[in-house]
């Protein structure tokens, strides 16, 4: 009964793990980003970062126990040398964890294991970030508050420039409906005055006859 155990065992008996882990460490260190499974790269994150805190201390007893866990020259010069000089201003958190989705084969999640420091395109986009600006409710006063209008007055303008127009464009369409009202108007007079000039004539040509008939 597992009791107390918490850490993974990855399916291997502890020989196996450990040396699996050293080779894990070694690779990590010499090429800064590695491709596994994301069980084992949370395992070896516990494995590599303390080995990484001891590099900053450059001693032959500080080699000597990085030595007794990777078992290999290369890597220990390289992260004496390289590593732990990159490191030195970071207390902690040397490495990186990226999810790339599932293994084909069996669907296991995979992921990247980098060291952080490394990195070079996350540092620029990191630099790159805008400061955070803090609001306050309080009034601008002197400069801050010159600077505040000296923004506004622009937008200002264009505002009374947005209002006039509006206010030619409908007086324009008032003076357009005002004239087409007078044409109506007008088209109705004319209208009535010939009704009452036909009338006229009808009634003129209407009398002679009834006389001549008397």
């Amino acid at each position: 009964m597992r009791h107390n155990k918490k850490f993974n065992h990855l399916g291997r008996k502890t020989a196996h793990r450990g040396a699996m882990l050293s080779n894990m460490a070694t690779s990590l260190i010499l090429h800064k980003r590695i491709f596994t499974t994301v069980p084992k790269a949370k395992e070896l994150r516990k494995f590599v970062e303390p080995i990484i805190t001891r590099s900053k201390d450059d001693s032959t007893n500080s080699r000597r126990e990085v030595f007794s866990l990777l078992q290999n020259k290369v890597a220990v010069t390289e992260l004496f040398q390289t590593v732990s000089q990159k490191v030195a201003d970071r207390p902690g958190g040397y490495t990186r964890i990226i999810k790339t989705g599932f293994r084909l084969g069996d669907n296991a999640s995979m992921c990247f294991i980098e060291l952080v420091d490394f990195n070079e395109n996350m540092l620029g986009d990191g630099g790159a970030k805008k400061a955070k600006t803090r609001r306050s409710r309080r009034k601008a006063t002197g400069s801050a508050a010159e600077a505040v209008a000296a923004a506004a007055a622009p937008k200002a303008k264009e505002e009374s420039k947005e209002t006039k127009a509006k206010e030619a464009r409908k007086e324009a369409k008032k003076e357009e409906k005002t004239q087409q009202a007078e044409e109506v108007k007008a088209e109705e007079v004319k209208a009535e005055n010939v009704q009452a000039d036909a009338e006229e004539t009808s009634d003129e040509a209407a009398t002679p006859e009834a006389e001549e008939k008397a």
